[in-house]
């Protein structure tokens, strides 16, 4: 097959910005502080390797604290890998990976395990066992969760004192990561950086490493409305694209259906209305009052994600709304409050009280299921490179992610990807020169190209959306500006949003995420992977990999 490519511009190979004016070197920088990052950290230094990691904002800012609903991995006696393994390659709709999804519901429970060794503390039943709760695609009770929903904070709190607890293992803070050297072989050997600090590491440094790992996390910030940080601007897979690492279905974004809708001027970070308080028995209704999930799926509410997003969104296109309502009402107050701490206090800031009015929630973009493409090994195409947790495609989560998947996949492949460079570490080699035209785009591309992605690239997509969309990028494409922190990072948004256009362009048909009104059915021809990527001449193109 040879999918047609969007018209769209051409884009820089590397950023722009000042030489590196400090150097130093490492074992292997861990660029990312989230859960998949600060765990291959950690086993790396249990391995006695030396290792730097560079995060963008502060350690605990990145996607995992916000992770409500919890972790799913097979923990009860009555479960089963294979059935675990049944239900994500189910929402995967046929792109899945098997023996990467044997991978993680094999060496999940005791990646789990491990976390509780490092302190961190989940929810348990009065009799000391775990309690086991059940979310969206799952057909078993298999999900751990902490302080109710507010698991990601518990999981971050833990790995960040285990990470205090280690003097050998070094973080740079307010960093943002702009590109990736390699030596004369082509094999990675480190990364430039600019720091927001104060002396000798001030400004665009670069750090030299044996092995570099992406843990970059998400890049939710190229919609308008998201349920990822401000730190969240596809800056891994950015810097992936212009390497020429590969990048494998990044058209499969997955909107969660129930973020808290904060009305229509709402932007940038939306509060996530957790998918375990559906678990529990709230409804999904219209502005009447009437469940329209039930007769949809068998699963009604906890039905997948996309097709609970689908959905919301075609009751929203039906009644000329916003917006549809959640109603937990009838698990009343002291459950809620009880259980579900972080969402009440959410709603309430909003002006919403969910024990006695119906929750007011809309689908927003919430998590990658492609990334940078991996082995078993987290290996990317790039020997050196390696790349885990959301900015990673290691296969397991197909055209749609499997709810609660997203923590176990960062925990299981991160370990696998430090006990590898434990095994396989070269010594240091040095930085070829680099031959690419480097320059930014405008600042200002940032709030046009968000609003475009999510009009155009969102929920809903046709030929002619994403052909709009994509002329809204020629003509961002065409703004240049100056190396800065905001340039940088639309020059990233900018980036990722050509890759996944021409990608949800040229795939014709409807799955898992990805749905095209034009094309409302899964096609077989489709039955594989589409890889964006820039030519020499910053042109974008794409391959297809049935």
């Amino acid at each position: 097959m040879d999918p047609r490519v969007a018209e769209l511009p051409e884009l820089p190979r590397r950023l722009a910005g000042p030489e590196p004016g400090w150097a130093e070197s490492t074992d292997v920088v861990v660029v990312g502080s989230g859960i998949a990052g600060l765990t291959a950290a950690l086993r790396l230094r249990a391995a006695g390797r030396h290792v730097t990691v560079v995060t963008k904002e502060n350690i605990d800012d990145g996607s995992t604290r916000w992770a409500q609903g919890g972790i799913a991995a097979v923990l009860d006696p009555f479960d089963t890998p294979e059935a675990h393994a049944a239900d994500t390659e189910t929402a995967g709709v046929g792109l899945c990976d098997p023996e990467a999804v044997r991978v993680l519901v094999e060496e999940g429970p005791a990646r789990v395990r491990e976390l509780m060794r490092l302190g961190a503390e989940f929810d348990r039943n009065p009799d000391g066992s775990l309690m086991l709760t059940r979310e969206g695609g799952h057909h078993a009770n298999r999900i751990v969760h902490a302080g109710g929903d507010a698991t990601g904070a518990e999981v971050q709190r833990a790995l960040h004192a285990a990470v205090r607890r280690d003097p050998w293992i070094r973080v740079v803070d307010h960093a943002l990561v702009l590109d990736l050297l390699t030596d004369a072989t082509g094999r990675a050997c480190g990364i430039t950086l600019h720091v927001l600090g104060e002396g000798t590491e001030d400004g665009v440094g670069s750090i030299l490493a044996r092995a570099v790992v992406l843990a970059t996390g998400g890049m939710g910030q190229v919609f308008a409305s998201t349920t990822n940080p401000v730190v969240s601007t596809g800056d891994g897979v950015a810097l992936a694209i212009r390497a020429g690492a590969a990048v494998t279905d990044i058209e499969f974004v997955q909107f969660h259906p129930t973020a808290l809708f904060l009305g229509e001027a709402a932007r940038g970070q939306q509060p996530l209305v957790s998918e375990a308080l559906r678990g529990e028995g709230a409804h999904l209704v219209d502005a009447d009052g009437k469940r329209f999930m039930v007769g949809q799926h068998e699963l009604a509410e906890l039905a997948p994600r996309d097709v609970v997003a689908k959905g919301i969104h075609r009751v929203m296109l039906a009644n000329g709304t916003d917006h549809v309502y959640l109603d937990a009402r009838h698990l009343g107050r002291d459950y809620l409050e009880r259980r579900f701490p972080t969402i009440v206090a959410s709603c309430r800031a909003a002006g919403v009280d969910p024990a006695t009015e119906p929750i007011p929630v809309a689908p927003a973009a919430h998590y990658a299921s492609g990334g940078v493409r991996t082995d078993l090994h987290g290996r990317t195409s790039i020997p050196g490179l390696y790349a885990c947790g959301e900015v990673a495609c290691t296969g397991v989560h197909g055209a749609n992610r499997l709810a609660s998947n997203s923590l176990l996949e960062g925990l299981v492949f991160a370990r696998r990807i430090a006990d590898h460079i434990a095994e396989e570490l070269p010594e240091q080699s040095q930085p070829a020169p680099v031959m690419a035209d480097a320059w930014v785009l405008d600042p200002g591309a940032r709030p046009a190209l968000q609003r475009a992605m999510t009009r155009g690239a969102g929920v809903l997509r046709s030929a002619g959306s994403l052909a709009a969309t994509a002329g809204t990028i020629v003509g961002l494409g065409a703004t240049r500006g100056l190396p800065s922190t905001a340039s940088w990072e639309a020059t990233n948004l900018v980036t990722v949003a050509a890759a996944l256009v021409a990608a949800a362009a040229a795939r014709e048909e409807t799955r898992g995420c990805h749905w095209r009104e034009d094309y409302p059915a899964a096609r077989a021809e489709w039955l594989g992977h589409l890889f964006p990527a820039l030519d020499d001449t910053g042109t974008p193109t794409l391959t297809w990999e049935a």
